[in-house]
């Protein structure tokens, strides 16, 4: 991940407010003190410590950059995990040309809950960890594999827990975890200038499911993409192209943290528009997707301190941002119709 642009989002603040005080199921303030139904509260529970596990058991097999052999070996673990809580795993297999002209193999994984339901909501994250640390403090670690504990493995940990405790969930609809892959292997500074005017060398496993989705006539409801959902100081603002693509999800979904006990997480304040895993699917795939993504307003980048070095560690891994994050996507699934 990827490339920010900041664009005026101040002007849908005011609408989503007022999307806020209509949301489905809101009982008037005046029943609670805070304005919450505790009849609407998710009863499962998302376990932080379990995701925290599941990050530094995919960091356990070293960077997954595309075609390695720590990439091959937590792809089948993920594919493992799904399989062992009972969903419906496919792995769909093919090799993609990279801006650099390396032949990639690219495996997207995805895991089916109540495969036969026809109404079906996404969860996403990609799993494969960026070649360079071209963000580093230390230019000679620029060329150096970033191990990913947040920007990788969280998101899949997180739809991980999930799936562990789906069965009890109980969702009314289907859900497939789609683990996408080469997403982060977007041309860094050094690339010919001719490439970074490209745009399109970042998501490109999500790119080719969304052009050759795993199941023939496939649609969803909407989808949840899961990006960076660990790191330490982690806030999550409304990201431009959720907005653009999927309003009404992205307020559902803020309305879900009131609700996961995980509104500090969620504020309600706008961030940039991101090159992500979610533009392909609702500009190709037609599916309104949003990106849960973090949003720093200081720094020297809006991912967080640690983004494309090598400090993307599980030390650096807060399991309570997991929690929020996750708690929050529950919250939602369970309130799925």
């Amino acid at each position: 991940m990827k490339n920010l642009s900041i664009r005026p989002l101040l002007l849908l603040l005011p609408f989503l407010a007022i999307m806020l005080t209509g949301c489905k199921g809101q009982k008037p303030a005046s029943e609670s003190s805070n304005g919450i139904d505790s009849m609407r509260i998710c009863a499962v529970r998302f376990s932080a410590d379990s995701a925290y596990r599941f990050v530094k058991d995919q960091c356990d097999f070293g960077p997954r950059v595309p075609g390695s052999k720590a990439w091959e070996q937590c792809g089948n673990y993920i594919a493992g995990k799904f399989e062992g809580y009972g969903l419906k795993v496919v792995s769909q297999r093919t090799t993609i040309k990279a801006w650099d002209g390396k032949s990639l193999p690219c495996r997207n994984i995805i895991a089916a809950y109540k495969p036969e339901l026809a109404e079906r909501v996404i969860v996403c994250a990609h799993y494969d960890s960026r070649p360079w640390a071209d963000n580093d403090e230390n230019p000679d670690n620029h060329r150096t594999p970033v191990m990913a504990a947040n920007d990788g493995a969280s998101g899949i940990a997180v739809m991980m827990e999930i799936a562990r405790n789906i069965h009890t969930l109980a969702p009314k609809v289907g859900v497939d975890f789609i683990c996408f892959d080469v997403e982060d292997y977007g041309a860094p500074d050094w690339a010919p200038d001719e490439v970074q005017q490209m745009g399109d060398t970042w998501c490109l496993g999500s790119k080719y499911w969304s052009e050759n989705p795993h199941a023939e006539g496939y649609a969803a409801r909407y989808g949840i993409l899961l990006d960076m959902v660990g790191g330490r100081g982690s806030t999550f603002a409304h990201e431009g192209f959720s907005l653009k693509y999927a309003q009404s999800i992205v307020v559902r979904t803020w309305e879900a943290a009131r609700y996961a006990d995980a509104e500090a997480y969620f504020p309600q304040k706008p961030g940039g528009y991101i090159t992500d895993d979610h533009v392909p699917m609702n500009e190709i795939a037609m599916i309104p997707t949003i990106d849960i993504i973090p949003y720093y307003a200081d720094g020297d980048n809006s991912f967080g301190p640690h983004w494309h070095t090598t400090h993307d560690t599980v030390e650096n891994i807060d399991p309570q941002v997991l929690r929020a994050v996750g708690q929050t996507v529950m919250q939602l699934l369970s309130e799925e119709e």
